[in-house]
């Protein structure tokens, strides 16, 4: 018996690899992730497609009950759909751990993620520092941790990738003062409220990071789907950009090589003020060491 963890990749139900496919069809019991992420089609479609009934895992299971989508596994196949690729999130990894440590078969099915496809927009994965998760501020917590990293990743000349915050069945508070069991509606942060955020973390921390009205940014929706859109600008000119419906993510630009800055040039805003940190032009030094 097997615990698959299968990868769906980002764009619909027709992403999955044919081994993922092969695998779902094999189990009693398919659940879907929808907690770290979701994809852009609904779970009707995805039990069309995939000939099988499908337990929404929400929050409070992937958190507090995840032994009920692992325990399965000891009588029969059972199947973790994670869009994406399900190694990209330490959600999934504590899922792995703890379904070898009850003595379950684990076996992962990977797929396309926003880890590699930020590449979409021209600058290479290998130019990349740490990733950093970029928290909705609330009006008495308000935390930057993710500065110190991309500071780091600016000093050494690296391009920082932000993955912006999911609120999914979130508790309504003053429901459950009166007794009343009830969510919030879902919030995905949008590459405009990023913005926000960062130039209040800059001007909380004021080192220098980076600079709000010159620094080069891309911002992307919905990767892997039809209506993909990555737009390029300074923070200050993307706070006005619509990127329109979730997924969103960003980028804060490092040092860019010749041919990644003419592919990010594609996509940015017309008369952007941006200013290049440093070019790390391969050109140039072929010249200047022929």
């Amino acid at each position: 018996m097997v615990f698959y963890l299968v990868g769906l990749g980002l764009g619909d139900e027709q992403d999955i690899t044919i081994r993922g496919q092969r695998a779902i069809e094999s189990c009693g019991t398919v659940f879907l992730e929808a907690y770290t992420s979701v994809l852009g089609v609904d779970q009707e479609k995805l039990e069309a497609f995939y000939g099988k009934p499908i337990i929404i895992a929400d929050r409070n299971m992937v958190e507090s009950e995840a032994e009920k989508i692992y325990e399965p596994a000891k009588d029969g196949n059972v199947a973790l759909l994670v869009v994406g690729d399900p190694v990209c999130a330490t959600t999934h990894t504590d899922i792995i751990i703890r379904a070898k440590e009850f003595g379950c078969k684990v076996q992962v099915i990977h797929n396309a993620s926003v880890m590699g496809a930020v590449g979409s927009c021209g600058l290479q994965l290998y130019n990349f520092g740490q990733t950093v998760s970029i928290p909705f501020f609330e009006e008495n917590w308000r935390p930057t941790s993710f500065y110190p990293k991309i500071k780091y990743n600016r000093d050494g000349g690296m391009h920082t990738l932000c993955l912006l915050d999911i609120k999914v069945k979130e508790p309504d508070f003053e429901q459950l003062m009166k007794g009343k069991t009830a969510f919030l509606p879902p919030r995905y942060m949008s590459v405009n409220n990023c913005c926000e955020q960062l130039i209040e973390a800059e001007s909380k921390h004021g080192e220098n990071c980076y600079d709000p009205k010159t620094t080069l940014c891309v911002g992307l929706a919905r990767l892997g789907q039809d209506s993909q859109q990555i737009v390029s600008g300074t923070m200050k000119e993307l706070l006005s950009v619509d990127f329109g419906a979730p997924l969103h993510s960003f980028i804060i630009c490092g040092e860019c090589h010749d041919l990644e800055h003419e592919m990010v040039k594609e996509f940015l805003l017309q008369d952007s003020k941006y200013v290049l940190d440093g070019v790390a032009s391969l050109t140039t030094q072929e010249k200047n060491n022929p």
